[in-house]
């Protein structure tokens, strides 16, 4: 008997939602256990990553250990997923695009209304912002491109069990259309 495929999943800059999509699949999480072994991921408080078939990313690229996760997903996954908007193409973290950093850190922490306290943080715990907020494909190559913001758990449910019975993935229209 072959091992089941692994799968590892990751939030970056984002909202939680694909993974809250993910759990809307509801009783059929008890299917997919029986078709997968879940590596590091959120479901299994797995901190780090082992070599996996499947990597689900959800999330921009907004700072540096956006940056380092994402490679380390790279590096140790087969075939790597852009789940969601904000992985697809920055969503809505990359509204921050039209400003610069300077202009961002500034309002939240100097300026903006409602701060008390003016002071950018600067502790080496925090990681770095970077200038911009990227879609995954812009710092790894990205194998598939799962819209939506979220994706719906029928869309993720279709996606993952054809993917994982080497079927051709095929979407009925109600799963891709954003009204």
């Amino acid at each position: 008997m072959t091992d089941k495929p692994r799968v590892a999943t990751t939030s970056l800059c984002g909202c939680f939602g694909c993974h809250m999509s993910l759990l809307d699949i509801d009783e059929r999480i008890l299917e997919l256990v029986q078709l997968v072994r879940f590596d590091r991921t959120p479901l299994t408080d797995i901190k780090t990553i082992g070599e996996c078939d499947l990597g689900l990313i959800e999330g921009g690229v907004a700072n540096a250990e956006n940056v380092e996760v994402l490679r380390d997903f790279r590096r140790h996954c087969k075939v790597l997923v852009a789940v969601g908007a904000c992985a697809v193409n920055g969503g809505i973290p990359a509204m921050r695009n039209q400003f610069t950093l300077k202009e961002c850190l500034e309002e939240s922490y100097v300026g903006g209304v409602g701060v008390h306290n003016p002071g950018i943080p600067n502790d080496p715990e925090i990681p770095l912002l970077l200038n911009q907020v990227h879609p995954i494909h812009e710092v790894v190559k990205v194998d598939y491109f799962l819209p939506g913001c979220p994706p719906s758990a029928d869309t993720l449910w279709t996606f993952l069990t054809e993917l994982l019975a080497g079927q051709p993935i095929a979407f009925p229209y109600t799963q891709i259309h954003y009204d």
